[in-house]
Formats: structure tokens, C-alpha cells, sequence
């Protein structure tokens, strides 16, 4: 069974009690941020009156966890994309690969480590919804078997056609992800990307590899590569540090 999260913008207002709970729940230090970092793992945002979470997507197929060379990403059984800081090496290929932005690194610190939701695997492992589902007292995070929450979204949606879009965000994005969304705007408007192939990541890097010639792959793709991550990271550097 693979679980999941709901999220429904119409009945968000706002109160940032999930973040407070994810702070709680991860002995996360300081106040909540108005924006994702390895110290705030989901935030709440206003796009012109209509709110949205941020927070990691939970993919079906992750990239994260393709590109880490250590298995300090790994997809459990159950749906979380968990993460190891004690095999992490720091390389920040997660980082670079998340087609959502999502993971986030501790520049301010000596031994810096990978900061992101991991669905509070822990509780979800005990059979409990997460920590920010359980904060939300407006019915707008909902937490459950992924499949019954396509079901619930889709409802929502047949019930009150001229109150939502009629799309749910994370059925297909990136091959799909285990966080679903639903938005009376365009989903765009929110902040989400909307130009995500619906095929994982991963699985089109490996069909373009698997054309070409061993030599070309080897050779070809590993200089490439080197030169992409190298000119990536400093991208990514810079983006965190807001410069």
C-alpha cells in the first residue's frame, strides 16, 4: 500500500500549523520560514489570495534517489522518499536532480547535511498520519493510501465542478508523486510547475542512454556530466545562498 498526502488549496487559510508541526515533528531549530529550507521542510505560501504548500513531492519514481550515489535517498515501500544523513557524502546531486527544487542544504554548518520532508516515515511505519495532516483542523491536508485520495480528490471535483480546476497536481508530474494537490487556480498561478513530462526522470535518462554506443556513454556521457554537475552546483550555490 502506498500512502500519500492531500492537499486542497480552497480549504487552506493559511495558519502555517503544518509547518509548526513539521518543525516539531523533525526538532527542526528556529521559526518557520517563508520559503523551503533544510531547517523548514514545508511551507505555506499566498500566490494573489490563494495558498500553497511546499513541500518534497514524494515521487513515485524519485530522481533524488536515482542520482545519489551513496543510497542515502531511498523510496520505502510504503511511499516516503526517506533520507540517511549518516551515508550522505554531500555531494549535492539530489539537489541538482529534483525536477520540484525540493532538497535543501545546511550551508551555515561545518558538517552540513540534506534537508527535506520525509512524510514522517517514522509515524507512517506505526500506522499514524503525518504530523502536519494531523495539525491541519481545516480538512486541507489530508493524509492516506494514495489511490483512496485520487478517489477523495476526484469527488471533490465532481461535487463542485466551477470550485476547482479540473486536474489533480501529482498523478502524473514526474511520473507521479505521493503529494497530491487540488486548486481552484491554475496550478501554475500557485508556483507548481506545469511543464513536467509525465514520464520519471529517470527512466528517460536511461532509455537515451541505453541507444547509445558503450563508448559514447561511458566517454561522452561521464565528461558531460562532470562539466553539467559541476556548472549546476554552482547554480544551486548560489540559489540558496540568495545571491
Amino acid at each position: 500500500m502506498t500512502v500519500g498526502l492531500l492537499y486542497d488549496s480552497t480549504k487552506c487559510v493559511g495558519c502555517n500549523a503544518c509547518s509548526e508541526a513539521c518543525k516539531e515533528q523533525n526538532k527542526l531549530p528556529g521559526a518557520v520560514e517563508d520559503h523551503p529550507t533544510a531547517y523548514t521542510y514545508t511551507v505555506v505560501e499566498d500566490h494573489n489570495g490563494a495558498n500553497v504548500r511546499k513541500l518534497c513531492m514524494h515521487c513515485l519514481v524519485p530522481t533524488c534517489a536515482s542520482v545519489c550515489p551513496v543510497g542515502a535517498l531511498r523510496k520505502t515501500p510504503e511511499g516516503p522518499v526517506v533520507y540517511d544523513s549518516e551515508k550522505c557524502m554531500g555531494c549535492r546531486y539530489c539537489m541538482m536532480a529534483c525536477p520540484f527544487d525540493v532538497p535543501k542544504y545546511q550551508w551555515d554548518r561545518a558538517v552540513p547535511i540534506v534537508g527535506k520532508c520525509i512524510m514522517c516515515y517514522d509515524r507512517v511505519k506505526e500506522g499514524q498520519s503525518t504530523a502536519c495532516a494531523t495539525a491541519c483542523a481545516y480538512g486541507a491536508t489530508v493524509f492516506g493510501e494514495r489511490n483512496n485520495l485520487i478517489m477523495d480528490a476526484r469527488e471533490r471535483i465532481r461535487a463542485n465542478p466551477s470550485g476547482y480546476v479540473d486536474a489533480v497536481y501529482g498523478i502524473k508530474e514526474a511520473g507521479g508523486t505521493g503529494v497530491l494537490m487540488l486548486s481552484a487556480v491554475p496550478f501554475g498561478a500557485l508556483g507548481l510547475k506545469t511543464n513536467l513530462t509525465d514520464d520519471p526522470p529517470p527512466m528517460r535518462t536511461w532509455q537515451v542512454l541505453s541507444k547509445l554506443p558503450d563508448f559514447v556513454t561511458v566517454w561522452g556521457t561521464s565528461l558531460y556530466a562532470i562539466h553539467w554537475i559541476t556548472s549546476r552546483r554552482d547554480e544551486v550555490a548560489k540559489n540558496e545562498r540568495g545571491e
